[in-house]
């Protein structure tokens, strides 16, 4: 009973908390989009951090060299995905602005990432508490950009803002079920653990490399350098979490 409460501990700070940086967009907007623009270089480090020195190294313990196959699979799935279906994720409130026509599909999107983002807290939970607390962090890094451009993407719609609070509230409450689902599926059969674990490799690889990593190259020098810094602050916050906690189950 006390790893499922603190599964859904995580999990409220891994998403509800996210919707943090979307009310202060709703206040002030000229503020949400600098949080987004600190957050997102520093989530990307923190990401990239979480995925190669705790989630794929557990993974590959697991599942050997499967593991990688598993996030091969992975990333291709979400390319596609976002390629001819809907998007995953959003890191602008104004160059991604979709038709209202796009909305059901720009929400339905979301809360599959959502549902993932709790696949990925519940699983690095059962490898140890301080990787899932982590992996909580790194899922509130991410979150805090894009649920700031999905309040914009829903107010320049049209939504009001208590419609568009109350849309990223209900689709962000998908990271439960995803948290619990894996919580009694891994209990039950053996070595679905590495699995889910690739699969939130894959999951935050893709996100990293996809919101942040390209636009490096067309930012100024000096948004660049800010950004640069920022990412390499998020890979550093990551070591030092973990000589502090070690994620050792």
């Amino acid at each position: 009973m006390g790893d499922l409460l603190n599964i859904i501990a995580l999990a409220f700070l891994g998403s509800i908390a996210g919707l943090i940086g979307g009310a202060i967009f709703l206040f002030r907007a000229d503020w949400g989009r600098k949080l987004s623009s600190m957050a997102l270089p520093l989530a990307t480090g923190v990401l990239l951090a979480v995925s190669f020195l705790d989630l794929l190294p557990e993974a590959v313990d697991q599942l050997d060299t499967g593991a990688f196959s598993v996030v091969l699979v992975v990333f291709i799935l979400l390319f596609l995905i976002e390629r001819f279906l809907f998007h995953l994720h959003h890191h602008t409130t104004e160059d991604e602005v979709e038709p209202k026509t796009a909305i059901p599909l720009v929400i339905f999107g979301d809360t599959i990432h959502n549902f993932l983002d709790g696949v990925a807290i519940a699983a690095a939970f059962m490898v140890s508490p301080p990787l899932g607390l982590t992996v909580a962090l790194a899922t509130f890094l991410h979150e805090t950009p894009h649920e700031i451009a999905d309040f914009g993407i829903l107010l320049s719609a049209g939504f009001k803002p208590s419609k568009a609070f109350l849309t990223n509230f209900y689709s962000a409450l998908a990271t439960f079920p995803g948290a619990l689902l894996t919580f009694f599926f891994s209990q039950k059969i053996e070595g679905s653990v590495g699995v889910l674990l690739s699969v939130a490799a894959g999951l935050f690889l893709y996100v990293a490399a996809t919101d942040f990593l390209p636009e490096t190259k067309m930012e100024s020098e000096k948004s660049s350098v800010k950004n640069v810094s920022f990412l390499i602050l998020g890979v550093i916050l990551i070591i030092l979490m973990r000589a502090i906690l070690p994620h050792t189950g």
